[in-house]
């Protein structure tokens, strides 16, 4: 399969329901939804929503009953890398290519943008419509797994790990435990929601788990490559940066060659789990392939 194509394709989904539920600029608060619709919109790949969506046509899917639940992952998502450029946390002055949003709204108005975002995914993803065709019991569980991915024993706590190791001589394992909740767990409920939405049993969902734990840590491997060899121009944001605030990361330990041979490895391991599920996995192989060989 085309994977270019089908991101693209996937990607114009999302970004066309997302602003349709998207209040418009001019509804009250204005400033508010500006801010919000600034940095959902600023060219996002929305890896998390098509992850959801490709673990959900791996298991037959085929209604559009998985968008409202994909969609509340890039709304997460957005809302953290809104307060992850504060100049509390990271302290970046562009993303994606454009000024941050603190940058531009200031950074209380940043900080409501994020935190409308996040509380605004949870709204979505419990909605009546966002159900339809969708055990009750089922969608309970999806809003548990977003809840569990993106809080504290999720993205947040990994955040705070990320936070507590700037400046110190971590090992190698601590990096990993850090990666695993920053990056991998929001990754990982992604695949799951999909997973859930698509019916999948028990030893279903037990191999799309492994199979996101493992694209996490290669996702996660490859954006700390990136961040070494990249160019501003091609991230979108500053260059190696990890070095500047004194963070330790996969090339420290593996030198760059070393890291990306550990994504590969990990991409490896991550389409194995995947062999019983056929041709209609193909989409979540391609993926997995994908997050090491991209370029921001």
């Amino acid at each position: 399969m085309d994977i270019k194509q089908y991101l693209e394709q996937k990607r114009q989904g999302v970004d066309r329901f997302l602003d349709a539920v998207m209040p418009p600029e001019s509804e009250p608060p204005a400033n508010l939804h500006k801010a919000m619709r600034y940095s959902l919109f600023a060219g996002g790949k929305r890896v998390r929503p098509i992850l959801a969506i490709a673990a959900y046509e791996a298991l037959g899917g085929t209604a559009p009953t998985i968008l409202p639940l994909a969609s509340s992952l890039e709304l997460i998502h957005t809302y953290s890398l809104i307060h992850d450029d504060l100049p509390a946390m990271d302290n970046d002055d562009y993303r994606r290519g454009k000024l941050t949003n603190h940058k531009v709204f200031g950074e209380a108005m940043a900080i409501l943008a994020g935190d409308a975002l996040l509380t605004m995914a949870f709204d979505l993803v419990s909605r009546p419509e966002s159900a339809d065709g969708l055990d009750p019991r089922a969608q309970v569980r999806v809003i548990q797994e977003l809840a569990a991915g993106s809080g504290n024993v999720g993205m947040v706590g990994g955040q705070v790990a990320d936070i507590e190791a700037e400046g110190k001589d971590i090992d190698l394992a601590t990096l990993e435990s850090v990666h695993r909740w920053k990056t991998g767990k929001l990754i990982r409920a992604s695949v799951r929601i999909g997973a859930i939405a698509g019916g999948a049993d028990a030893d279903q969902l037990n191999r799309l788990t492994s199979y996101a734990e493992d694209i996490g840590l290669a996702f996660q491997i490859a954006d700390d490559v990136l961040n070494v060899t990249g160019t501003r121009e091609e991230l979108g944001k500053d260059a190696n940066t990890d070095a500047s605030r004194g963070k330790k990361t996969y090339p420290t330990f593996f030198g760059v060659d070393g890291a990306r041979k550990l994504a590969d490895e990990r991409v490896a391991s991550a389409i194995a789990h995947l062999n019983d599920f056929g041709p209609k996995a193909e989409s979540l192989r391609e993926l997995a392939r994908y997050i090491t060989a991209r370029k921001n």
